[in-house]
């Protein structure tokens, strides 16, 4: 029986088992169930279930968001808060589609003990949108026109940071110096410097830091760690993700609101350290694409792929990045490219062995993005004795030439043809995706995972995580640690891209190695290339 690459893929889309592990093997009507037990018994993995939290008991934690754009109502919806529009929007998609399940998968989520108690927002229209939504006569929403009121209020536990790069880093310092806690979306931060100040503001705080990256809830990541601490894959020499988005929103041109004026935002307040210039909503609205507000490709979207691979493995800060792209599919006044490959070495990596001591040490990590084309292009983690395929569904491949499976493949046990183990948690789910970035989006781990058979929200576990580890201590898996890690990483890319160069770590002493006469942050944050 011929089975090709893509037969074995959409067989095991379908399999409506818990869990969905699955062995190839040749096929069940060549090989027993008992060598097929065999197989899984050695491989030994074990999918990983969901992190018991304790309760977040007591009085509700009293939360504010600053910055209530597309990000900050998401947030806000995975809190259990969504505004009248969406929810009324909702409805009408469910009963044109019964297959549409966004607000039955919200009426269901499980109620975080928090209070949304205040919001900060420099544009009005949005700051009101929270009063009309979430304010109710027990339990009003306060607006406050700057972010330090807010802090300095005593009227807040914790806050949640939704706003452009450059604020990131300036509001969660002042938060955990006020003993604050703090959840900070991607990256971090914008520059080098201030993720230095971050770093100490956390650890002398006695808030806790929270960074949003989410996919360290979906349970195909937690049992690739399983996979890897197996040597599964024997040593892992290269690593391959990817972006792919072709559309106006996944190249953030966002929707320009119709009441956004000078007199309904705060546009001094915006720009805050960026270039004095004169109003402009393009910006305001669609700020990633320039330097002095977002961090580009290597920010916003290398970070994702960056971090659910440093979960999985732990790698840590690459020892150097080498950086290359352009504007290329978007000509329309930005200047963060749309097009990025970065490959970042980690010379003394290593994963395991099943060949001689000594022989294999060393990995590339290559990252590579385009805003113009939406093929989608999986992540691989290319071993000598295995691949891995990586998304919302994990799947092994041994490899034709493998040390530690040799014996296997000789007899037929395995074939490079057919996978060897699957772990899907949503095989039996049916999806509702409607567009090419929220598929981007999902196969990352960023939108959902699945708990017994049900599809459960990545950002309100990550949230869950980080309001238990307020209430009761519990540790945090994206803490200050991992976010600097993040940060510098991201920062070390849009150098390189910058000056077109190598940017090189030093682990000794925790720096980026100078360049004569070069001011890294004058570089990352000026508007064009160096």
């Amino acid at each position: 029986m011929k089975w090709t690459r893509r037969d074995v893929i959409k067989g095991l889309g379908g399999l409506p088992i818990a869990g969905a592990i699955w062995w190839a093997g040749a096929s069940s009507s060549v090989q027993s169930n008992r060598e097929r037990t065999k197989l899984l018994e050695q491989l030994n993995i074990e999918p990983s279930l969901p992190r018991m939290l304790p309760p977040i008991s007591g009085a509700p934690i009293k939360v504010g968001i600053i910055g209530f754009g597309i990000r900050g109502e998401q947030l806000c919806r995975s809190l259990g808060f969504a505004t009248t529009a969406w929810l009324e929007n909702m409805q009408k998609a469910a009963d044109e589609n019964p297959k549409h399940t966004a607000l039955a998968d919200f009426k269901s989520q499980d109620k975080l003990n928090v209070a949304l108690v205040a919001v900060c927002d420099v544009f009005d229209v949005r700051a009101q949108t929270v009063l009309d939504s979430f304010s109710t006569g027990e339990q009003p929403v306060k607006r406050f026109r700057t972010y330090q009121e807010m802090i300095r209020s005593g009227e807040v536990e914790a806050v949640i940071i939704a706003t452009p790069d450059h604020w990131h880093a300036p509001m969660a310092i002042d938060a955990l110096e006020h003993n604050v806690h703090v959840y900070i979306e991607k990256p971090m931060t914008h520059g080098i410097e201030e993720t230095y100040r971050l770093r100490e503001a956390a650890q002398n705080s006695k808030a806790r830091l929270m960074v949003g990256h989410q996919h360290r809830q979906t349970l195909s990541f937690q049992t690739a760690k399983d996979v890897v601490n197996k040597n599964t894959l024997g040593h892992v020499s290269m690593i391959q993700t990817n972006t792919n988005r072709n559309d106006d929103n996944g190249a953030w041109n966002y929707d320009i609101d119709k009441k956004a004026n000078e007199q309904t935002i705060d546009w001094e307040q915006f720009l805050g350290s960026a270039p004095k210039i004169p109003f402009n909503k393009n910006h305001f609205f669609r700020w990633r694409k320039w330097w002095a507000y977002g961090s580009g490709l290597s920010g916003d979207l290398l970070t994702h792929d960056y971090d659910r691979l440093n979960c999985v493995l732990n790698m840590g800060i690459p020892n150097s990045i080498v950086a290359s792209g352009g504007i290329y599919t978007h000509n329309d006044g930005r200047n963060v490219p749309d097009v990025l490959q970065a490959n970042m070495e980690f010379p003394d990596f290593n994963t395991g062995r099943s060949q001689e001591m000594g022989k294999e040490k060393g990995m590339t990590f290559i990252y590579s993005a385009t805003l113009g084309n939406s093929f989608n292009r999986p992540t691989i983690l290319m071993g000598h004795d295995a691949t891995m395929e990586l998304g919302n569904r994990l799947t092994i491949w041994p490899d034709a030439r493998s040390t530690k499976y040799a014996k296997m493949l000789e007899t037929n046990m395995m074939r490079p043809s057919v996978p060897i183990y699957q772990y899907d948690p949503g095989a039996s789910v049916p999806d509702a995706i409607s567009s090419a970035t929220s598929q981007y989006f999902a196969d990352k781990g960023l939108m959902w995972t699945y708990i017994d058979g049900a599809r459960v929200d990545s950002t309100f576990l990550h949230l869950r995580e980080w309001l238990s580890g307020i209430r009761n201590g519990t540790e945090l898996s994206c803490g200050i640690k991992e976010g600097f890690e993040e940060a510098i990483t991201a920062h070390m890319t849009g150098l390189s891209w910058k000056l077109g160069r190598r940017i090189d770590w030093d682990p000794e002493t925790e720096t980026i190695r100078p360049i004569e006469n070069i001011d890294f942050d004058a570089v990352l944050l000026g508007g064009t290339n160096y």
